[in-house]
């Protein structure tokens, strides 16, 4: 008797080992997705705020005047220029899906890293790309590394 107790006890506890497992994994992902979510939904804010009058509500620029942000090969290929242009801006030419744009760019020095970072998780995800949220950390890493 006392082994069939025994048995019955081992597998409650492994059964809920296997429970608490799951649940940690999906709560770790969630919250993953939830930080994701959230950057995006705060970035389209910040972007429309502070980006749309040059680069339009739907990423696709102004005429030859400014450069689009959608299916943007810059983008693509300059992640960290990125980031750095939108807090210190930039001045002369900017090569964008094979077209050169010449319109200096004011960087928004208000904009905290946190801000930042939705900024760019935001433009990274809106226009079909695929791209986690962008840490702080990793803004403010870089940002220390932009040459003014």
């Amino acid at each position: 008797m006392c082994s069939k107790y025994s048995q019955l006890l081992l597998f409650i506890v492994c059964c809920n080992i296997v429970v608490a497992a799951v649940f940690s994994c999906t709560s770790k992902e969630h919250k993953k997705a939830t930080k994701s979510d959230q950057y995006f939904v705060q970035g389209k804010v910040l972007y429309e705020v502070n980006c749309s009058n040059c680069h339009q509500k739907n990423g696709t620029g102004l005429g030859r005047l400014y450069p689009p942000i959608a299916k943007s090969d810059f983008l693509d290929n300059h992640f960290e220029e990125v980031i750095c242009l939108i807090k210190n801006g930039k001045e002369g030419e900017l090569i964008v899906n094979g077209t050169q744009y010449n319109m200096a760019m004011k960087g928004i020095t208000k904009l905290t890293d946190l801000e930042i970072a939705e900024i760019v998780t935001y433009i990274y995800n809106a226009w079909g790309g695929q791209r986690e949220a962008v840490e702080v950390k990793e803004v403010s890493s870089v940002l220390a590394g932009c040459s003014k």
